[in-house]
């Protein structure tokens, strides 16, 4: 589906208080349990917020992501040695701190029916969006600890490793900045 035929035929929206969910299968046991049992306990601790894609007349949930803040901090790397690498690259002048905000993709998850519509990058437009356009909040980058199934569909929406992790890792931490975004997707 064309960005455009996704939003007229779906919708995202914040997860309402109390509200639950059922029925939904992406097809990991992990991210299932998320969003039908302990998407509302996040929200009440303040850890995570969530989101649903549904689709507009059905209301049926196709969808869902949950974010958080996070930082890419000195900690991320070996050494100060790699981070200053990092840093260089992408902050030319700027202020010498040990950490930049940064929201984090804590879950993602398309339902099983419908795979293959391109929703997926849908949402992670929406949340570059969000965070680019409609500034919610001072942020930098975009994280995520994608499991190594997923490194591909990152990787095509620009999603660059942070650091090395050791090959037995099950998941690999990537970002995006959101500054580059700016200056050349959202003007």
């Amino acid at each position: 589906m064309t960005p455009e035929e996704i939003a007229q035929t779906y919708r995202i929206r914040q997860l309402n208080k109390n509200e639950i969910i059922s029925g939904f299968n992406c097809g990991d046991e992990d991210l299932n349990d998320f969003i039908l049992n302990e998407s509302q306990l996040y929200r009440k601790t303040r850890l995570a917020v969530s989101y649903i894609i549904e689709n507009k007349s059905s209301h049926q949930v196709v969808g869902f992501f949950s974010l958080a803040n996070d930082r890419v901090s000195i900690t991320d790397f070996e050494n100060n040695t790699e981070f200053n690498r990092f840093r260089k690259k992408r902050f030319v002048n700027e202020k010498r701190i040990k950490s930049y905000p940064a929201v984090k993709i804590c879950r993602l998850g398309i339902d099983v029916s419908t795979r293959g519509q391109s929703l997926g990058t849908f949402i992670l437009d929406f949340i570059k969006t969000y965070f680019v356009v409609d500034n919610k909040a001072g942020c930098r980058f975009i994280t995520v600890d994608a499991y190594i199934e997923a490194l591909p569909f990152y990787l095509k929406n620009n999603f660059l490793p942070l650091s090395k992790d050791a090959e037995e890792d099950h998941t690999k931490l990537l970002f995006l900045i959101l500054k580059k975004l700016k200056s050349k997707i959202y003007g």
